[in-house]
């Protein structure tokens, strides 16, 4: 059996049913897992149904049976390791490489290769997730972590969802930014036109918080950092949509160029730091930008000089 408690935060709408903030919020288990894993639940205490509506405040305790996925393959896929020991694996992930089994996904994932890992260490837990607590879109490269064994996997899993963690993504977008430094916050809603992305809304969705800095400039893009306080899907492409300079190669929030076609995302995760156990040390990993990034640059530099 697995279980949580928790207090439901501050900036969740109280229009939200219980089984919608295990599933999209809480991240816990999606919508078919809720039933197909008898979840049950208890608010301030009292049992309560799955369709109960959660408000700020509230203390949450979840139940959920265990369940053995036995259609995940374990497979020997290399993987470029930045950090290894007994308890977690860091990995640069490339891009094109799909952290979770899914729909049309069902091996060569991150997923079926750190199960084959565990295997090969003596670890027999099976599961849609093998010790992996964070996501990276398919098409975003770069660093991501996953644990070992089920106590580092908590402990790691409790500094994201209290962010603590500190992440660092590198980005190349279209235009000149306002400001060489600055924040994007807003809530993040999925977009009602187009359930496979999400949109900005003045006040429904999910509270979202990214800081940026502008590394270099170009006559039409810019290199930038960026820093997501928060964690939602698809965050960083569809904030610096909203600011007018999407990430260049994005197809879906409007990152293509007709001075470069056939561009995949640019976007890769640069660094990660966050402590690890038993001691608490702070660690801190990084990957050097791809061979897309470096690639892309000098086509930039050839036909648009660095801007002073």
């Amino acid at each position: 059996m697995n279980s949580y408690t928790g207090t439901v935060d501050s900036g969740v709408s109280p229009d939200l049913r219980l089984d919608r903030y295990v599933a999209e919020y809480l991240k816990l288990l999606n919508r078919s897992q809720v039933k197909s894993r008898n979840l049950r639940a208890w608010i301030n205490g009292k049992p309560v149904k799955l369709s109960r509506m959660v408000n700020p405040g509230d203390s949450i305790q979840l139940e959920w049976d265990e369940t053995i996925d036995t259609d995940l393959v374990p497979e020997d896929i290399p993987l470029n390791i930045i950090f290894e020991n007994e308890r977690v694996v860091v990995i640069n992930k490339s891009q094109g490489m799909v952290v979770h089994p899914g729909a049309g996904n069902y091996q060569g994932t991150l997923a079926n290769a750190l199960y084959f890992r565990r295997l090969e260490k003596g670890e027999n837990r099976k599961g849609p997730r093998p010790g992996i607590v964070h996501r990276l879109d398919k098409d975003t490269s770069g660093v991501i972590i996953a644990a070992y064994d089920d106590e580092t996997l908590d402990y790691l899993a409790q500094q994201f969802k209290l962010r603590k963690t500190r992440k660092t993504y590198a980005a190349l977008v279209k235009g000149k930014l306002p400001r060489e430094k600055g924040k994007i916050e807003s809530c993040i809603t999925r977009d009602p036109r187009d359930r496979k992305k999400f949109t900005v809304h003045q006040d429904k969705g999910k509270y979202a918080l990214t800081f940026y800095r502008v590394v270099k400039e170009w006559p039409g893009y810019s290199l930038v950092l960026l820093r997501p306080k928060t964690g939602r899907t698809h965050q960083l492409r569809v904030h610096l949509k909203h600011m007018g300079h999407p990430i260049l190669g994005d197809p879906l929030y409007g990152g293509t160029d007709p001075g470069f076609p056939g561009l995949t995302l640019m976007l890769h995760a640069k660094r990660l730091s966050l402590s690890l156990p038993p001691d608490g040390l702070w660690y801190t990993f990084r990957a050097p930008l791809p061979v897309r990034f470096r690639d892309l640059i000098r086509k930039i530099e050839k036909n648009h000089p660095a801007l002073p």
